[in-house]
């Protein structure tokens, strides 16, 4: 007969072999990506490559589901109102995760209480396209253009407080133009809208527009980041013509609040494991990203130092909802 010290510890590991058993066993049904813009942007181009290895991974279906709108509001809304048992990811832009909450004074959720950081997945740069009918070819001649046909130019963006917004909020004033934006719902509809020559210009994600300037249907005239693109060598930075402008996007993954530490943490794991593998990491670098793949701890301290960045920018350029 066995002692009772002998019943506890084969308890205990019984205990510890169904949980590992169960954790193992996870995820049980498909698992639902969230990303908070339309079909065809940058953030969901990079999630699609991340869903499609996962679904080998996990041997579950990891369906993207876009809920592009409202800057991303639509689709945290929809995450933050799921199940917190891992089964559904929210990814989004730094506009989505960051900018939101300091740009509109009322939103349906919290992002600090009603969120569990999971990981920042890429850091990218954004491109000024220009449509071939302006007859300028470089940023200085857009600029000049600008300046001697005031009100005439329209650029193309998403919604109130993307960072496509901000970004050609900030270069209309480093630059000192006069320029009409037309707001839209997506970035899909915004650049489609640059190709057929609606609108003249826009500030948009590498990935969503490199195919085109590679075609020649656009020029790229600048980037936004803090160096130039190693596949655009020819293309100069903004803060070669303006000093001091550089913006860097970025797009990471969050889960609903009490979402179960272990699987936190297994879904972070499986997260960076596909994204160092070569072959997801060339197909992520060729869409003009940056992969990072940041541990929760990290992605929340650089969520919250990226919302007291653009509070501050917002409130010195005076940007507002309209």
């Amino acid at each position: 007969m066995l002692t009772q010290q002998e019943v506890v510890v084969l308890w205990v590991l019984a205990f510890a072999a169904h949980s590992a058993a169960a954790q193992s066993a996870f995820p049980t049904k498909p698992v639902r990506l969230i990303v908070g813009s339309q079909a065809g942007g940058g953030n969901d181009i990079v999630g699609r490559i991340l869903a499609a290895k996962l679904s080998e991974n996990f041997a579950q279906q990891v369906v993207v589901d876009n809920r592009g709108g409202a800057n991303g509001i639509i689709g945290m809304e929809l995450a933050v109102k799921a199940a917190p048992d891992g089964h559904t990811i929210f990814m989004g832009t730094a506009g989505h995760l960051s900018v939101n909450a300091v740009f509109y004074p009322r939103l349906p959720f919290n992002i600090d209480r009603d969120f569990v950081p999971l990981t920042q997945v890429v850091s990218l740069p954004f491109l000024l396209y220009l449509h071939p009918s302006v007859p300028t070819k470089t940023l200085g001649e857009l600029i000049a253009h600008a300046k001697a046909n005031p009100g005439k130019l329209a650029w193309s963006s998403t919604g109130d407080g993307g960072l496509p917004q901000l970004t050609g909020e900030m270069f209309k004033l480093a630059a000192n133009i006069d320029t009409r934006r037309i707001p839209y719902k997506g970035s899909t509809p915004a650049f489609n809208d640059l190709l057929a020559g609606q609108v003249q210009y826009c500030i948009e994600s590498v990935p969503i527009g490199l195919q085109h300037v590679r075609s020649g249907r656009l020029l790229a005239l600048a980037t936004t980041g803090g160096a130039r693109l190693p596949f655009l060598p020819d293309v100069p930075m903004l803060k070669e013509t303006l000093p001091g402008l550089e913006v860097s996007n970025w797009y990471g993954m969050v889960l609903p609040a009490g979402t179960p530490l272990e699987r936190v943490n297994r879904l972070h794991g499986e997260i960076l494991k596909v994204m160092n593998m070569p072959e997801i990491r060339a197909k992520l670098i060729a869409q003009g990203t940056d992969p990072v793949g940041s541990t929760p701890a990290e992605f929340a301290r650089f969520r919250k130092a990226e919302e007291g960045k653009w509070a501050r920018v917002i409130k010195a350029a005076n940007i507002r909802p309209q």
